[in-house]
């Protein structure tokens, strides 16, 4: 591309050269560095958003809430329960549908500041705070309307997932710096697979030291540290984890990420400018064809998928009924998959290409998601099968079970891999310098139906009162998303 016609609109000739590419690899010292970030930070998302806390601010505070108080009485209990999960699932789509709104309206504006300003690790610190804080107020979060309220609860949600898309885009806009542009590919799947290892060690850790303990007494004979399984402490706990382990392991980062940004550069002009810029950017979005259609099918297949990965959980913890010691093993065996994920994403793009890598990635999260929905407590594959005990066991004793599990394999693997291939992607084709911005764009490409797929969920959900319609609707936009990213042309040597 001979000319970036926004720059041609407001030069920053005036301004101090700004790096633009690294040195190194995923294992030299700012590679390594920029990777580690995901250690640090992408355990608050699995154990809050995904796997733990959410399925548990679902079914034992909004859904247990919601039977104690008698408004259900006079249904049948299977009918009662089944209105109260998907009240429950309809509240995490909610939460999620406003953070979106918020990162959507804002997150560009962020990332094109972040071209132009200072120095971007203060930033940084402010973002990862905000998760800190919000994450460890989690532990007061319990049912009966003891702790904080469910507004309470919901906001703190809100404003750590807008925080955490914030922290994104500032990470994401200094990947291209972290290395080689080459080995880009490689460090940006390093970090997934560390961040999903990290999630990983914390959910055998919770496993070991609390719930197996206090359900078949090993390896202890009683859970640790005085933790009450009664009052959900082990479920809350997995907030405060989260925050200390943000808070020490984001340290690596700060100490040897090499940061793009120019010192002294003044953020109120940068915000003035970078506002501007987004502004000229999308009216000049011809000039940016194939980068603008990339960035459409990612706001409705990445949208999609995020989705899916909040309220997957939340949909096996109601739907199929898997108790909490299920989850902590769904967990566990979900994120050492994605740990193989990221690293498979860096492989397939180097054998295929980044854009048919993350074809096939989408693909494959279609088709194992609508198997994963042909899966009922009666029975398998839209009742072809019917579901029968397969073993004697604490976990997963059905075929149901047994199936789905396999399945959630193939979603943990593609999911995470086509993180890793969108960044590549989007790296490869926006323009020398302005990594930020348009990685501001990508967020809110990320975020604009972070909204739409959980609406969607919600809406579907509560008129049909079943919750596998509600999930059946997120397809509609991975089918678009798909559909537009086969008609983006990539440079040679990149498709």
């Amino acid at each position: 591309m001979a000319t970036d016609p926004a720059l041609a609109a407001n030069s920053l000739a005036n301004q101090p050269v700004r790096q633009s590419t690294g040195n190194g690899g995923a294992l030299g010292k700012t590679g390594f560095a920029w990777a580690i970030f995901e250690w640090a930070r992408n355990p608050y998302y699995i154990l809050i958003v995904i796997y733990i806390f959410a399925p548990y601010f679902a079914r034992d505070i909004i859904g247990a809430d919601l039977l104690a108080s008698g408004a259900l009485d006079g249904l049948p209990a299977d009918k009662a329960l089944a209105t109260a999960n998907a009240q429950g699932q309809a509240t995490i789509a909610t939460v999620t549908k406003w953070a979106g709104f918020i990162a959507a309206l804002t997150a560009p504006l962020l990332g094109a500041a972040l071209d132009r300003g200072g120095r971007l690790k203060p930033i940084l610190a402010v973002f990862l705070g905000s998760i800190v804080v919000c994450s460890a107020m989690l532990w007061f979060a319990e049912p009966g309307g003891r702790g904080l309220g469910t507004g309470t609860i919901m906001a703190l949600l809100v404003i750590a997932y807008v925080s955490y898309t914030y922290s994104e885009v500032t990470h994401n806009a200094m990947l291209s710096v972290s290395g080689e542009p080459k080995k880009l590919a490689m460090i940006s799947g390093l970090g997934l697979g560390l961040g999903n290892g990290a999630a990983t060690l914390i959910f055998v850790a919770i496993a070991l030291l609390f719930v197996l303990p206090a359900t078949v007494g090993w390896p202890f004979a009683e859970p640790q540290f005085g933790v009450d399984l009664a009052k959900f402490e082990h479920a809350r706990l997995a907030g405060p984890i989260c925050a200390a382990w943000l808070a020490l392991f984001s340290i690596p980062f700060f100490l040897n990420a090499r940061d793009p940004g120019v010192p002294g550069a003044s953020w109120t002009k940068a915000f003035r400018e970078g506002a501007a810029s987004v502004w000229r950017t999308i009216r000049a979005a011809a000039h940016y064809r194939q980068l603008m259609k990339f960035l459409i099918a990612r706001m409705f297949y990445a949208d999609g998928m995020a989705a899916l990965l909040a309220l997957g959980a939340v949909y096996v913890a109601l739907f199929l009924g898997w108790n909490f010691l299920e989850m902590l093993c769904y967990a566990i065996f979900a994120s050492a998959c994605a740990f193989a994920g990221g690293i498979f994403g860096g492989w397939l793009e180097g054998r295929i290409g980044v854009k048919r890598a993350l074809a096939v990635e989408i693909l494959a999260m279609v088709v194992t998601g609508l198997v994963q929905l042909s899966i009922t407590q009666e029975s398998l594959f839209l009742g072809l099968v019917e579901n029968r005990q397969v073993w004697q066991a604490p976990v997963f004793p059905t075929l149901s079970d047994l199936v789905y599990l396999a399945l959630i394999s193939v979603v943990a693997v593609t999911a995470t891999a086509s993180i890793s291939s969108g960044r590549t992607m989007l790296v490869i084709l926006a323009p020398p310098g302005r990594s930020g911005e348009f990685f501001g764009l990508y967020a809110i490409a990320g975020t604009i139906t972070v909204w739409m797929g959980p609406l969607l969920v919600e809406r579907f959900t509560l008129w049909s009162g079943d919750q596998r319609i509600g999930m059946v609707s997120i397809n509609l936009l991975f089918f678009i998303g798909l559909t537009v990213l086969l008609t983006v042309r990539m440079p040679e040597r990149t498709a």
